[in-house]
């Protein structure tokens, strides 16, 4: 099991084995928890109090001893909910200290595969914030093969990532090649969808995302890392080029 979304979530590695060794034990001393996670007493114990804190385990007294256990997993909603009232509190202050700022950055560099994530994330949120101005925004993408689609983040990540744009009510062209047809065909059942095909050989290692005034250009390398362009003359210039494919690409 992929346990890396309980690290996004804020927990470290050690509350993360002991809520997983609860879930897999049951009501447990903590003496069971330690032998069992094989964790020091101390981590245990340190992991334990936090995860009582963030509501996501709990115990009941057995005579002087504590007998832990995790909680529903679907709790770990409220502990997000809790997160994001949390940041909307501090969220006008931030944007504040932001607007002090003269020159924006326009361009910034993601690594790894988090990184390229979030990169996305940020595609996105910009392009449902056009939207919601009222702005006439589109998905464009082209690029990206068979390593890109299955080795590197994996067909899940991509359906998902289509499910957070469909959410935002964002439509998409897209320009895939022959290799990955069978996905982009799965793709194309989606509503506000449309995907073509260019040969084979056009088979990337990277895949261009332009959206509003963004550009993002995301290297499926080794070492994935994503290169994001907030400029309106650069992405008008890149969906001139993406429009050229468009009309090269087949159904």
């Amino acid at each position: 099991m992929d346990t890396s979304i309980l690290e996004d979530l804020g927990l470290t590695n050690a509350e993360i084995k002991v809520y997983i060794t609860l879930l897999e034990l049951g009501a447990s001393s903590a003496g069971k928890i330690i032998e069992t996670s094989n964790l020091q007493n101390s981590v245990t114990h340190r992991a334990l109090n936090t995860l009582i804190e963030k509501g996501i385990i709990n115990y009941i007294m057995e005579g002087r001893r504590k007998v832990y256990q995790a909680t529903n997993p679907e709790n770990f909603f409220n502990f997000i909910d809790d997160k994001k009232k949390r940041f909307e509190q501090i969220l006008p202050d931030l944007k504040k200290k932001q607007a002090f700022v003269k020159e924006k950055n326009q361009g910034t560099i993601f690594r790894g595969k988090r990184g390229i994530n979030e990169m996305y994330n940020l595609i996105l949120n910009a392009g449902s914030s056009a939207k919601s101005r009222g702005r006439s925004v589109e998905y464009n993408t082209f690029g990206g093969g068979t390593r890109v689609t299955h080795d590197v983040m994996g067909e899940t990540w991509w359906k998902n990532l289509h499910a957070r744009r469909l959410e935002k009510k964002i439509k998409c062209r897209q320009v895939f090649d022959e290799s990955i047809r069978k996905f982009g065909n799965e793709l194309n059942k989606l509503p506000k969808t449309n995907i073509k095909f260019l040969p084979s050989e056009y088979e990337q290692l990277q895949e261009t995302v332009i959206l509003s005034s963004n550009v993002g250009i995301a290297i499926f390398t080794e070492n994935p890392y994503g290169i994001l362009i907030e400029d309106k003359t650069v992405a008008d210039g890149y969906r001139k080029y993406f429009e050229l494919l468009w009309k090269r690409a087949k159904k």
